[in-house]
């Protein structure tokens, strides 16, 4: 009997698609079932999509690319329609493709089938109760791909990706066994798997590439395998089938992970009841194997970037030296969230001759890999400057000139705008405590007093390093008293989350004076858990809880790189542990050149900052002036310059704030009478209105002039 006489008998027609040409042929039954004449028949596509209600041409050509993808016969079912859209019949179509040789970039295919009425069923039937595919099914299949997308994309690691993947419950037919095969090496290993005892997947933990096993050929092929029942996985694996047999399963699905048109490994989905894999069906697992392996290729590169990460900020970020004589130091770098998480903040610690050391704190423009790359220049550059045995101002001097350099150069060579930085170099003698500060453009210091006051200490400074290779950087000495703390940041610290340097400071202030810290010491230098715990919690204040690399905290929430050191002497601490002392002496100590009149106005700030809880505003208003009558007086009668020290001590209620200010001059103050219109003279006078008690010091080279006042001779606080 002839084919043709079998088609007719059985009502069964065939077709032919040509993808290249866009035109459909179908035999004369095909033609009949399609509601035209009973003769072979050409269409193009719109002649033939014009045959098929709409809802069904839309999924037909989802089961077409489902089907050309994996090279395997498919089906489906369409309704067909007359010109004026009514519904003749349903008819089931079954295809296969044929790929054919195309041009790079294209897909050409042919695909031939078959083409049969469906019939209606009958009233108390089966299938009249059970539809192919329902609505229901449909929007629990979009449902579900939905979450699995949304939280195949918000894992940030393979282990994460895999838990998300041994957690999908697919609509109708979930899988009872899951494994992820990746290709490593020319072999094919688990790296992931759901719904096995432990040691009863471990022969299929690491096959050779050309292993006779689903998943293997599965990454050799770029196609996906479908065995429905165990009689297929037997007949086309049957060295495999001996020893998966075992777990029972009825039925697998192994499909190729495509990400970026490479196949990275493989899925695979076993089932302990049989499932015939329809069309719907595959295009789910498609789907899903796509997805699986986009979110693995993107956790890929995060890990990968994470690791680069790491390895960046251990090389660049030194090593703390912790057996300093009498002093403790804590550090803390937090990346920006943006690119590679390293930029242009760092910070430093470099021993010197004679036992001092070189702490360096500085912020490079920008926070991209160059930043970091002329951050990590610019820090071995100082490191050779001071270890040359160079003053900071020097240091800074030379390393200005180096960045300037490199601007230069990478200017005439086109690789992008110039780059400044700003530094904060200090020279630290442990045993004194005295430090030596160079500035460029950087933030200042601040220093926590023994008794928990924060004060601001404005340091002279240039420019930032790079924009002028001769910039003079000037110096400002100061002592780090017994039981003190000095706090050196970057920016990021003071201005994220929109504020300037006054509330900015403001902020941390809060924290450095309400935080505990015990710097009694023992050992040889004070207790550094209290330093650490303080670090902390100034980076806290700024970005909230954190989460921890090997190198310190990096946050959630980022807007600029923070770079903090603390150092920290051994003293008396307030309120806790053996060391505390009930009332320590609040003290600071400021020098005024001759050449700098502007730092008067520092030195009432600095007045101010040390009153800053005195009950009766009155009196301090009254320090601050007689403090800048006192500087004004040196700077303009004598040749030298004047040191001011200030200092609050005694119990609350019965404190004392004193002031001194002394000078190089011989000369001592007289008073004088000054008129209605003289515009100095009134300094004296000043003195005996305003101080509880007020004197002057003749020195054997100067002269010593000061004042107190009494926190019980004040009025209370207003407000």
């Amino acid at each position: 009997m002839r084919t043709e006489d079998v088609l007719a008998a059985t009502a069964t027609g065939l077709w032919h698609w040509d993808n290249a040409t866009r035109i459909a042929t179908f035999d004369a039954e095909a033609s009949r079932l399609l509601g035209l004449p009973a003769t072979r028949t050409e269409l193009t596509e719109s002649g033939t999509r014009a045959r098929f209600h709409a809802v069904d041409w839309v999924e037909v050509q989802g089961v077409i690319s489902l089907a050309v993808a994996e090279g395997t016969l498919t089906e489906a079912r369409l309704r067909v329609v007359d010109d004026k859209g009514r519904v003749l019949r349903t008819v089931r179509a079954r295809m296969r493709p044929q790929l054919r040789a195309a041009a790079k970039g294209r897909v050409d295919f042919v695909m031939v089938g078959t083409v049969q009425e469906v019939p209606e069923p009958q009233p108390g039937t089966s299938a009249s109760r059970t539809p192919m595919v329902t609505g229901d099914w449909r929007r629990n299949r979009e449902a579900f791909l939905l979450d699995a997308g949304r939280a195949l994309a918000e894992a940030r690691s393979t282990a994460e990706v895999l838990r998300v993947a041994a957690g999908l419950s697919m609509p109708g037919f979930e899988p009872s066994g899951l494994a992820v095969f990746s290709s490593e090496g020319g072999r094919v290993r688990v790296i992931g798997h759901h719904g096995y005892t432990p040691g009863s997947a471990d022969t299929f933990l690491d096959l050779p590439m050309d292993a006779a096993y689903p998943a293997a050929e599965v990454i050799r092929t770029g196609r996906g395998i479908y065995l429905p029942t165990p009689e297929d996985y037997q007949r086309r694996f049957p060295t495999a089938w001996k020893d998966i047999a075992r777990f029972g399963r009825q039925s697998w699905a192994f499909l190729p992970l495509i990400n970026a048109g490479q196949v990275i490994g493989a899925w695979m989905a076993g089932f302990s009841v049989p499932v015939s894999f329809t069309p719907d069906e595959r295009a789910v697992l498609t789907t899903v194997a796509r997805m699986l392996a986009q979110a693995l290729g993107r956790a890929s590169v995060h890990e990968s970037e994470r690791e680069l990460t790491v390895g960046l900020q251990r090389s660049m970020m030194p090593t703390l030296q912790q057996d300093i004589p009498g002093m403790a130091v804590a550090a803390r770098y937090v990346p920006t969230g943006g690119g590679l998480e390293v930029g242009g903040d760092w910070y430093d610690m470099i021993p010197l001759p004679l036992g001092r050391i070189a702490l360096v704190i500085g912020d490079v423009q920008g926070h991209d890999v160059r930043a970091a790359g002329l951050m990590g220049q610019l820090r071995i550059a100082l490191r050779a400057y001071a270890s040359e045995g160079h003053h900071p101002d020097a240091v800074l001097s030379r390393a200005s000139h180096f960045l300037a350099g490199i601007n230069a150069s990478e200017t005439e060579g086109e690789e992008g705008e110039p780059r400044f930085a700003t530094c904060l170099y200090i020279e630290v003698d442990p045993e004194s405590g005295r430090l030596v500060i160079a500035r460029a453009g950087h933030p200042n210091p601040a220093i926590r007093l023994s008794d928990g006051t924060m004060l601001v200490r404005n340091t002279a400074g240039g420019l930032p390093l790079g924009i002028d290779p001769d910039t003079d950087y000037p110096t400002t000495r100061l002592v780090l008293e017994p039981g003190e703390t000095m706090l050196v940041c970057t920016d990021g610290l003071i201005e994220t989350g929109g504020h300037d340097l006054d509330s900015g400071w403001n902020r941390l202030r809060e924290v450095i004076e309400g935080q505990p810290l015990d710097l009694g010491g023992g050992g040889g230098g004070p207790d550094g858990s209290d330093l650490e715990a303080l670090a902390d919690a100034l980076v806290k204040a700024v970005h909230g809880p954190s989460s921890y690399y090997t190198t310190g905290p990096l946050l959630d929430r980022r807007e600029d790189d923070i770079a903090v050191l603390l150092l920290a002497r051994e003293g008396g601490a307030v309120g806790a542990g053996p060391a505390a002392v009930p009332h320590p002496v609040r003290r600071t100590v400021l020098s005024i050149a001759q050449a700098e009149p502007e730092r008067i106005a520092e030195a009432r700030q600095q007045i101010r900052d040390l009153m800053h809880d005195w009950p009766d505003p009155d009196q301090t208003d009254s320090a601050v002036l007689m403090v800048s009558e006192m500087v004004t007086n040196v700077l303009v009668h004598t040749d030298g310059d004047a040191v001011l020290i200030a200092r609050i001590s005694g119990e609350p209620g019965e404190r004392c704030v004193r002031v001194d200010v002394s000078d190089s001059s011989d000369e001592l103050p007289h008073r004088r009478h000054p008129g209605e219109m003289a515009s100095s003279g009134r300094g004296l006078v000043l003195m005996e209105l305003l101080a509880a008690a007020w004197g002057v010091d003749p020195r054997g080279e100067g002269k010593n002039i000061w004042f107190e006042l009494y926190e019980k001779d004040g009025g209370p606080a207003v407000g």
